[in-house]
């Protein structure tokens, strides 16, 4: 059982070359398992954890619905964003400058084998961080992510989630707003939830901007302490 994590920062990096990169780490890790099925090794799996901005592009989760995109292929090009359907769960949402993309990509045998389990850990690593900041961030019963003012007329997504998983081994992740522009989600119906704002860290504080490399050093402190990890750089 290895919780060693090796941590990325890719900068700002296009989603597509990100997820053929993400792709190359996911099959690397199953290629491992599976030889080791064969041959009755027992070689070590290893971890990852990506961040990454992208610039501006909409992502549709496998059983997502087209229509939520409400922009055409002309539309896409004026607001300079691309557009993907991709191999994670959930509907639509947004990447761009100013939110943090975390891409854990593990083998959950190293940890523990409860893809549930897993969401629920990752909503809580944005919890907590987001609990520094003197935000009081929750789930929404049947809705990924992670949102304020749950059950009240101003309930807002602040963290999108969608992942994906073969033999335990993970993809995709988490999307934080930061200092996101919230005028593209007005270009999509956010996870095909219609009525349900969306929020970004800096709005809240009611401040320009927040420090990116600040956020993401919590998130590294709860994620490790979570999932009992030890952090390679």
């Amino acid at each position: 059982m290895n919780k060693t994590v090796q941590v990325q920062d890719l900068g700002v990096k296009d989603y597509k070359a990100t997820w053929d990169y993400q792709e190359s780490l996911f099959k690397g890790i199953l290629d491992v398992k599976i030889k080791n099925r064969r041959e009755d090794a027992n070689a070590v799996t290893p971890n990852y954890l990506l961040f990454v901005e992208h610039p501006h592009v909409y992502t549709l989760g496998k059983s997502g619905d087209l229509s939520n995109l409400l922009l055409n292929e002309h539309q896409l090009e004026a607001k300079h964003a691309s557009f993907y359907k991709i191999n994670r769960g959930g509907d639509i949402t947004y990447h761009g400058p100013g939110q943090i993309v975390g891409y854990p990509i593990l083998d959950l045998d190293n940890f523990f084998t409860d893809i549930h389990k897993y969401l629920r850990f990752l909503e809580e690593v944005i919890i907590l961080t987001l609990a520094e900041y003197g935000l009081q961030a929750e789930r929404s019963e049947g809705e990924t992510g992670v949102w304020l003012d749950v059950g009240t007329p101003f309930a807002r997504k602040i963290c999108a989630m969608g992942v994906r998983a073969s033999r335990w081994v993970t993809m995709h992740g988490f999307a934080l707003n930061v200092n996101a522009d919230l005028g593209y989600f007005d270009n999509i119906i956010p996870c095909g939830i219609r009525g349900k704002a969306v929020t970004s860290l800096n709005v809240e504080l009611g401040v320009k901007t927040v420090d990116l490399e600040e956020v993401k050093q919590k998130l590294l402190k709860h994620f490790k302490t979570l999932f009992e990890a030890e952090l390679l750089f």
